[in-house]
C-alpha cells in the first residue's frame, strides 16, 4: 500500500510521488490550508491538503489525532522560513493529492507526546497506544537491533541456535517455579524453564559444543523495577573453553553491541574479586563511577567503649565501615533522617555521621552526637584513614556484616545520585571468585550461583570447608548493574555429588531431581562452562530507561499482572475437571454454605 516511509522522506525525494501509510500525529488547520503530521515507525512528515482537491480537502478537514491514513502527494522542499529543525523531516514536506481514511479512531486515552505525563497504569492498560509513542518505538528498534547483532555476532563465533524446552520439570534455582498441570499426566505438573541450564549442559555432553539462544525464562518471585516474571536471557555455553576464553567471547560481543548500537567504545573490563567488592563496596555489582568507598574502621573500634561500635567490631561476623561522602556536610538534619529510614530497609538499626566543619581545629572541628564516646586519638586517626577533608560528612554502619555491606552499599549509591556524585559514561568490570555456598540463617549452605557450577578447589577441600570455597563463577557488571553471570560448570559425577552433598542433598533427592544429569555426566562430558546476559537489563541500560518494563513489549506489573489482558484470569470449571484442578477456595466457600 505504501511506497515510503513517513520517517525515511528525505531532500533526495523532492519531486517525488510518494504513497504514505501511517496514522495522524497532530492536524493543523491554518488559514484554508490543512497540515497532517503523518507518523509511521521510522518518525514524521507535513503533509499540505489545500482546497485544489476539493473532496480529499474535506476528508482531511473530518480526521483527527490516531485516524490511519492512505496518502499520495509530491514531496517538495519546505519555503524558506518554514524548515523544522527538530524534525528529521524538516526540510520537506508531502502536498497531500489523495487520501483514503483507512480507520477511523475514538479519542486517546492520553496524548502520545513526549510532554504528558501519563501513570503507568494507564500506559499498561493502553499498551497498544502506549507503544505508538516515539519513545517507546525507538526502544523496541533498538531492541531489535540488539537481537539480530547478537545473533550475528555468535554465528560468525561458530555457535549454534538451539532450542530448549519451555515444558520441563521443577528444579530448584533459588526461585519459585510457574508450574503447568498435565491433562495427560494426572496430578502432575510441568515447570516453566527459570533458564535453560540443564539443557545447554546436556547439549555440551552431545558435542554441541557452540551453543546459544535467545530464551524466554519465567520467575514467580517478587519484582523490582529490573525483575519481570517473564523476561529474556541471551544464553551461551561452550565446551573446551576457561573462564578467560568465555569471558573473553562476552566482552566482544558486549563491545560490539554497544560500538554498532550507540558508537560507544566500552572502556578496559577489569576483574575484581567478589571479597574485594563487598568489602570496598558492599556489592557485587559495584557502580564504578562513584569513588566513594566503604572503609573498615573495626580495629580502631575495638578501641571505644561504646557498644554500639565494639560489640561488631569484637564479633568475627561483625564490621564496622565507614563512607566519607565529600562535601556532604551541607546535608541536612531531615536528609540525615531520611537516609537513616532508608538504610533501615537493609537491617541496620541506625546511621551514625561525622560532619567535618574544620579539621585543622581537631576533634572541636567535628560536629557529631557520637565523639563524645570516642577517645580523641581515635576519632583523629580514622579521620586520617578515611582521607577527610573539610566539608565532608562521614556515615557509619556496625553489625553483622552482610547487614552493614547492603546497608552503606545501597546507600552509597543513594546518596552519590542525590548529591550528583555519578560520573558520566560507563563503567564495565567483571567480578570474580565468588564463593560456592552462602550459609543461611539455621546454618545450611546454599549454592551462591546454581549448584552446577565448579569449584575452584578439590571435592574434598570443598567439603572441608564449605565457606571458604571460591567457585569459577563471573558476572559481568556495567554501571551498577549485573548485565550477566555464568560459570564453569561441574562435567563429573563425583563432583556434582559432592556439591550436593553439601547442599544435603540427599542421593535419593539427586536421583530423583537430577538423575538424567548424573547420568549424562557418565558418558564422557566435556569441560564445559558458559553465561547468561539479561536481554531486558542490557536494552534498560543502553536506552537509559528507568525500568525494563519501558523495554518490553508488553510488560507485566510489580504484581505480576497484565492490565491490558486482565491476566491472570479465571478458567472454567470444565477446564478445571480436565486438569484433576479443583481450588481450594471455591471448595472451601461451598463447604461453609453446606
Amino acid at each position: 500500500m505504501r511506497s515510503h516511509y513517513c520517517g525515511a522522506l528525505s531532500t533526495s525525494n523532492i519531486d517525488e510521488t510518494v504513497t504514505l501509510c501511517g496514522w495522524v500525529d497532530r492536524r493543523r488547520d491554518h488559514g484554508g490550508v490543512i497540515f497532517l503530521d503523518m507518523r509511521d515507525r521510522q518518525g514524521v512528515v507535513q503533509v499540505v491538503f489545500d482546497p485544489d482537491t476539493e473532496e480529499h480537502f474535506q476528508r482531511a478537514d473530518r480526521v483527527r489525532s490516531e485516524y490511519v491514513l492512505k496518502i499520495t502527494g509530491r514531496v517538495r522542499a519546505r519555503g524558506e522560513g518554514t524548515v523544522n529543525p527538530a524534525m528529521a523531516t524538516g526540510q520537506i514536506e508531502v502536498l497531500g493529492k489523495e487520501l483514503e481514511i483507512l480507520n477511523a479512531a475514538a479519542t486517546p486515552p492520553f496524548q502520545l507526546d513526549e510532554h504528558t505525563a501519563v501513570g503507568e497504569e494507564v500506559r499498561l492498560r493502553y499498551r497498544y497506544m502506549d507503544l505508538r509513542r516515539h519513545e517507546m518505538q525507538e526502544r523496541l528498534a533498538l531492541r531489535s537491533k540488539i537481537t539480530t547483532a547478537v545473533r550475528n555476532f555468535l554465528d560468525a563465533e561458530g555457535f549454534l541456535d538451539i532450542e530448549t524446552p519451555i515444558l520441563t520439570r521443577a528444579t530448584p534455582e533459588g526461585a519459585r517455579d510457574y508450574l503447568v498441570p498435565s491433562r495427560t499426566h494426572p496430578g502432575q505438573f510441568f515447570a516453566l524453564p527459570q533458564s535453560p541450564q540443564l539443557f545447554k549442559q546436556l547439549l555440551m555432553v552431545a558435542g554441541f559444543d557452540r551453543y546459544y539462544q535467545i530464551a524466554k525464562c519465567f520467575r514467580d518471585e517478587d519484582l523490582r523495577a529490573d525483575r519481570q516474571p517473564e523476561f529474556t536471557q541471551i544464553d551461551i555455553e561452550t565446551s573446551f573453553m576457561d573462564e578467560a576464553g568465555i569471558m573473553d567471547i562476552a566482552e566482544r560481543m558486549v563491545r560490539g553491541l554497544f560500538k554498532s548500537a550507540l558508537d560507544v567504545d566500552l572502556p578496559e573490563f577489569p576483574s575484581m574479586p567478589y571479597a574485594e567488592a563487598m568489602e570496598r563496596f558492599g556489592s557485587d555489582k559495584p557502580d564504578l563511577r562513584i569513588d566513594m568507598e566503604l572503609v573498615s574502621v573495626d580495629d580502631l573500634m575495638q578501641q571505644v567503649d561504646f557498644k554500639v561500635f565494639r560489640g561488631p567490631a569484637d564479633d568475627p561476623a561483625g564490621r564496622v565501615a565507614a563512607l566519607r561522602v565529600p562535601g556532604g556536610a551541607s546535608i541536612s538534619r531531615k536528609e540525615i533522617d531520611d537516609y537513616t529510614s532508608y538504610v533501615a530497609v537493609f537491617g541496620a538499626k541506625g546511621l551514625a555521621w561525622v560532619k567535618v566543619n574544620d579539621l585543622a581545629a581537631g576533634v572541636e572541628g567535628l560536629q557529631s552526637p557520637i565523639l563524645k564516646f570516642m577517645p580523641d586519638a581515635v576519632v583523629l586517626e580514622m579521620m586520617q584513614r578515611l582521607g577527610a577533608a573539610d566539608g565532608d560528612i562521614i556515615f557509619f554502619g556496625a553489625d553483622k556484616t552482610r547487614v552493614v555491606n547492603d546497608a552503606l552499599g545501597a546507600l552509597r549509591l543513594k546518596v552519590a545520585e542525590d548529591q550528583g556524585l555519578v560520573r558520566e559514561g560507563w563503567a564495565p568490570l567483571w567480578v570474580v571468585d565468588f564463593p560456592m555456598f552462602e550459609e543461611d540463617s539455621d546454618g545450611s549452605w546454599t549454592p551462591l550461583h546454581h549448584p552446577f557450577t565448579a569449584p575452584s578447589c578439590s571435592a574434598e577441600e570443598m567439603q572441608a570447608s564449605p565457606g571458604t570455597a571460591l567457585s569459577r563463577a563471573y558476572d559481568m557488571v556495567l554501571n551498577g548493574t549485573e548485565l550477566g553471570g555464568g560459570s564453569v560448570r561441574i562435567h563429573q559425577r563425583d563432583m556434582q555429588e559432592a556439591v550436593f552433598r553439601a547442599l544435603e542433598i540427599s542421593d535419593e533427592e539427586a536421583s530423583e531431581k537430577f538423575g538424567f544429569l548424573l547420568q549424562a555426566l557418565q558418558y564422557g562430558a566435556p569441560p564445559h562452562g558458559g553465561l547468561a546476559f539479561g536481554l531486558d537489563r542490557l536494552i534498560m541500560l543502553m536506552t537509559g530507561s528507568p525500568s525494563i518494563r519501558d523495554v518490553i513489549a508488553f510488560p507485566k506489573t510489580q504484581t505480576a499482572a497484565c492490565l491490558m489482558t486482565d491476566a491472570p484470569g479465571n478458567v472454567s470449571a470444565q477446564q478445571l475437571r480436565e486438569l484433576n484442578i479443583r481450588l481450594r477456595q471455591q471448595a472451601e466457600n461451598k463447604g461453609e454454605q453446606g
